[in-house]
């Protein structure tokens, strides 16, 4: 698999784009994602990095959606960003990437109210329509798994649930080790992501709080995961997330480290270089 790097890394340091994606090839690094909004850019830095990136000889993989407003009550809000997510696609096939990250988000009031079954039926809905569209395109959408109690998907075994209910070859899972460990998932249980799972996160955690750090300052045991990813065959990439460094005059430092020590890792477990390991 790639190792790639999400550009959120550089964008919150205050670092500009074109800066940020040279320094990601500096690095050693395969690949980039980026976390960037369509309505939120204009023309210039949208062809800037696509210019930039085949500049430096970097593909996109894949761009960063959350889209919590796929599960409101209000069909006029998920409309809204059914539309949003499209142009998101859109961004993807023009910059010939692989794949969408979507965010599904989290049950309001506390699952009351509003019976939680009608959310999980908006988004199965919503995800098809766009499933869809990205076939049309030759884009795929892969799910995020978040940590969090209240989270749509939280755990493998929703994740394969809510797959299964969109039954859609475009829309596939996303695996998040450091959410996997937040969340107290064994690494066996990704067995069940076998032809599922198609992009992977990398960061490391403090094993309460969300924290994305470079690995080796936080707790995860790495190994087991990534032995249990590279045995599920992925044709994708590892990209490293890292957010909000507490030293941002120091982000070089901090992302060439978990540059490092990831690429480490994934020779370590057969997901770069040599053969694939056995379980």
């Amino acid at each position: 698999m790639k190792l790639g790097l999400i550009n959120s890394a550089w964008a919150q340091a205050g670092r500009e784009t074109a800066w940020g994606i040279q320094k990601t090839k500096e690095l050693g690094f395969d690949s980039i994602d980026l976390f960037v909004d369509p309505l939120e850019i204009d023309v210039r830095e949208r062809r800037l990095i696509q210019r930039e990136c085949e500049r430096v000889g970097l593909p996109i993989v894949s761009l960063c959606c959350v889209a919590t407003g796929l599960i409101d009550f209000n069909p006029s809000v998920q409309r809204f960003h059914l539309d949003r997510v499209t142009k998101y696609l859109d961004l993807a096939y023009e910059y010939s990437a692989k794949n969408v990250l979507l965010v599904l988000g989290e049950y309001i009031w506390n699952r009351e109210v509003i019976p939680p079954e009608e959310q999980w039926g908006f988004a199965v809905e919503n995800c098809e329509r766009l499933g869809e569209y990205a076939a049309e395109l030759g884009v795929q959408i892969a799910l995020e798994l978040e940590p969090f109690p209240l989270s749509l998907i939280n755990n493998v075994e929703t994740m394969v649930r809510f797959i299964d209910d969109v039954n859609h070859e475009a829309v596939r899972a996303n695996i998040d080790v450091s959410h996997l460990c937040l969340a107290g998932v064994p690494a066996e249980e990704l067995r069940k992501l076998k032809g599922k799972a198609i992009h992977v996160h990398l960061s490391d955690c403090d094993g309460r709080v969300h924290g994305d750090l470079p690995p080796g300052r936080g707790v995860v045991p790495f190994e087991p995961y990534l032995r249990e990813i590279a045995a599920l065959g992925i044709d994708g990439a590892v990209s490293i997330e890292l957010e909000y460094s507490p030293e941002p005059d120091k982000i070089e430092e901090w992302v060439a480290e978990a540059y490092r020590e990831s690429r480490r890792l994934m020779q370590a477990t057969g997901l770069t270089g040599g053969d694939r390991p056995t379980r």
